[in-house]
């Protein structure tokens, strides 16, 4: 009889990038996910300004997305997806930033998955219409911080990875059903 294979070949190491999209504000969340133990690597903001021009700032996003990329092994980008934006020039401009974001994992050779904001909140807090500080309670509980993650859009980065460490094993079985 053979012994079972240890608990890492198991539940192997995934490395996962969180991104909330915007173009003055992008959230990033790195996490890294073994078995159901999350350890943040690092989160933040990248920033630009309202001064520059857009696709100065876009570069600017692409450089940092594909930075953290390349620093921490990223294996998996998620992103927020948005269905609707009552302001429709933010709404292009957040559709350009998960382009770039796209094309930054593309030339890493990393999947992205998209996840909608409910299913996000779905997945950590398990009531889709959760507040934000309901969401970034959860996020320092989660990942065991000593206090919320800041700011917002790094609580959401974070989230997203969380969500995607929840999911991926099942989006791999139906990956596998499908073949």
């Amino acid at each position: 009889m053979q012994n079972p294979p240890p608990a890492t070949a198991r539940h192997p190491k995934k490395i996962i990038l969180g991104i909330d999209p915007g173009i003055a504000n992008t959230g990033y969340g790195v996490v890294e996910s073994q078995a159901n133990r999350h350890t943040p690597r690092d989160f933040g903001n990248i920033r630009t300004s309202p001064k520059t021009a857009s696709e100065v700032r876009l570069k600017q996003i692409y450089d940092a997305v594909t930075r953290l990329i390349a620093e921490h092994a990223i294996e998996s980008v998620v992103l927020e997806d948005i269905f609707f934006s009552k302001n429709v020039s933010s709404a292009f401009a957040v559709g350009e930033v998960k382009g770039i974001v796209k094309l930054a994992a593309a030339n890493a050779d990393c999947p992205v998955t998209l996840y909608t904001p409910t299913q996000v909140k779905q997945a950590i807090v398990g009531y889709g219409k959760a507040t934000k500080p309901q969401m970034q309670k959860m996020v320092q509980v989660l990942l065991k911080l000593k206090e919320p993650p800041r700011p917002d859009h790094a609580a959401d980065a974070l989230a997203l990875t969380l969500c995607h460490a929840r999911s991926y094993k099942v989006l791999e079985l139906r990956k596998k059903l499908t073949q």
